[in-house]
Order: C-alpha cells, then sequence, then structure tokens
C-alpha cells in the first residue's frame, strides 16, 4: 500500500470500502493522491472507472437513494467542499447483508472516499451550508436505466442525521425521489 489506506467491508458489508487518502500539509496548504490504481487493485478493488461527476446542493438537500437497473455501477464517492452523509444500501439479493445500510460522513476535513460495488442503492444527505460532491463510476450514465427506494423506507431505518435546526420536512427532495418505491416494493420487484 503506499499513500491510500482502505478499510474493507466497511460497516460489516462485503464489498464496500472506506478509503483514506494520507494528507501531506505544511504552511502551504496540502497535497494528497485522491486516486491510485494499484493501491485500490491490492486492496481488491480492481475496477476500470469511466466517468467522473460532480455535483453541487446546499443544506438540507437529500439525493436518493438510487441505483441503475440494467447497467449496474462501482463507484467512488467524495466531498470536495462541506460535509454530506453518505449511505449505501446492500440490493444484492445472494448477499448475506441483503437490504443493509451503511452510513458515513464524508467531508473536505476528513477527506474520506466511499466505494461502493455495483448493487447497491447510493443517497447522500448534505450536512453543511453547500456541498460538493465527486464521484467516479465504471458505467456511462443511462438516463433510463435509474431506480429509486424511499430515503426514509421504514424496512431500512436509515438514521440520517439531520442538519441542526432542520426537521424531516425541510428536507429538499427531487420530485422523482419523492416519487422512489419502497424496500419492499423494490424487493417484490427484483425478487422473480
Amino acid at each position: 500500500m503506499g499513500r491510500i489506506n482502505v478499510e474493507k467491508n466497511a460497516g460489516g458489508i462485503n464489498g464496500l470500502y472506506v478509503i483514506t487518502p494520507e494528507v501531506h500539509g505544511d504552511s502551504r496548504g496540502y497535497y494528497m493522491e485522491t486516486y491510485n490504481e494499484r493501491d485500490l487493485a491490492e486492496a481488491g478493488i480492481d475496477v476500470t472507472f469511466v466517468q467522473d461527476n460532480q455535483s453541487a446542493s446546499s443544506a438540507g438537500v437529500l439525493r436518493g437513494l438510487h441505483f441503475q437497473i440494467r447497467f449496474p455501477q462501482d463507484k467512488l464517492v467524495r466531498v470536495i467542499r462541506g460535509s454530506v452523509f453518505d449511505v449505501a444500501v446492500d440490493l444484492r439479493r445472494e448477499s448475506g447483508t441483503f437490504g443493509k445500510w451503511f452510513g458515513i460522513e464524508l467531508s473536505e476535513k476528513n477527506k474520506k472516499q466511499l466505494f461502493i460495488p455495483k448493487g447497491f442503492a447510493h443517497g447522500f444527505l448534505v450536512l453543511s451550508d453547500y456541498a460538493e460532491f465527486c464521484y467516479k463510476v465504471t458505467d456511462f450514465y443511462h438516463p433510463d436505466d435509474e431506480g429509486g427506494i424511499m430515503w426514509n423506507d421504514p424496512d431500512l431505518a436509515i438514521t440520517w442525521p439531520l442538519p441542526e435546526g432542520l426537521t424531516e420536512d425541510d428536507l429538499i427532495l427531487s420530485d422523482k425521489d419523492r416519487k422512489n418505491m419502497s424496500f419492499s416494493e423494490y424487493d417484490s420487484y427484483t425478487e422473480g
């Protein structure tokens, strides 16, 4: 391993990895490697990324829980400005952790990243006033291949840390995310 520390099986879920880069700082600022193909391959993340994406959101924005149907993607996600609570939900039916979720704060301060393999739903809640979110993916975007599960599904029981002064009613969701299916609907939909 070089300059990237990789924690395997985050939250006890096989395939999830928390990645923490080694940061070198001095009075001028800092330097770090945000991606090192060799180090990640040695840790078991041997994928080819084909696209980088970036989004900006304000406090209280909740995006997700999204997944791809026919063209699944591995994702390597990080925050370059602000802070988010990032969540991955295991949708791999054959997995012993099907339906289990893992959440972690990703921020410009802690510089942590999360590797999310194919077969997971993903979402995040912006905790800071503003956040910029970056992610690498292993397949190109297919606009007709999106699925979604409700962020507040009672079967998943995700514990979202609400930003100070906000309630669940204050969260900002897209119209599409307000119509996401429940986890039990997803389970029935994919069972056959």
